[in-house]
């Protein structure tokens, strides 16, 4: 909930939030455009791409926050030029600043992009009752068993309560 006035480190923040809501990887995440939104059957916003790693077409639902991030962005010069929907940084960078982003906020916990594709297959999609079939399709899996890592995320978890 924190507003940073550094222009880069709200940016870092909005990237590394809309990675929490939809799970891209930091290399799908770099490559999205525009032309990745569109609207399904249901009548409502979906991203649909083709996943870098494995090929595999993934097809995520839009949540209210996410979009939110998305017309943050919607007229911002950067993301214009190039299409983009958020200003996406290096993967390098963007972990450098969400580091500094943990120590501003005094988090302990080590922060990094693929964070934000853990925290969307565990504590968004898995622990509010999205079968594991559907979470493994919108990660973009090859197979389930790779998916069930995140569940066994949440056992464990569990267990520490």
């Amino acid at each position: 909930t924190h507003t940073f006035r550094i222009k880069r480190l709200e940016q870092v923040k909005d990237v590394f939030l809309f990675v929490c809501y939809t799970g891209l990887s930091y290399s799908d995440l770099k490559t999205l455009t525009r032309d990745n939104l569109s609207k399904g059957i249901d009548g409502k916003t979906w991203i649909v791409y083709e996943r870098k790693k494995t090929g595999i077409q993934a097809r995520i639902p839009l949540l209210p926050v996410a979009q939110t991030l998305i017309d943050k962005y919607e007229n911002d010069p950067e993301c214009s030029a190039e299409n983009k929907i958020l200003p996406v940084k290096s993967n390098q960078k963007l972990n450098s600043y969400l580091s500094e982003i943990a120590e501003i906020c005094d988090i302990k916990k080590h922060i990094t992009m693929h964070l934000g594709r853990h925290t969307f297959a565990t504590t968004v999609t898995l622990t509010n009752g999205v079968p594991i079939e559907s979470v493994s399709k919108m990660l973009g899996h090859t197979s389930l068993k790779t998916t069930q890592i995140y569940s066994k995320v949440i056992d464990n978890d569990w267990f520490e309560l």
